[in-house]
């Protein structure tokens, strides 16, 4: 799977300020992550409609680029006052 995201996604300091993109595009991949938190369904982000350029096997990269740094990374959640 590590390969499917080296293959797919790239962060670059002079492209999006950084941020993961899909490579040879601007779309960055909080983007579509976000959409499918939204609810919308993979077949419709890749559409005419929204991302054409993009494949089913980005958002899949995007998933387990998500998945792997939720996994490697620490949290600490802070009680409000």
């Amino acid at each position: 799977m590590e390969d499917l995201v080296r293959k797919y996604i790239s962060a670059d300091p002079n492209i999006c300020h950084g941020k993961p993109c899909f490579r040879e595009t601007r779309i960055m991949v909080y983007l579509i992550l976000e959409l499918l938190e939204a609810g919308e369904k993979p077949e419709d982000i890749i559409g005419p409609d929204c991302y054409p350029e993009l494949t089913l096997e980005h958002v899949k990269a995007a998933l387990h680029f998500a998945a792997e740094f939720a996994k490697n990374q620490e949290y600490a959640f802070l009680e409000r006052s």
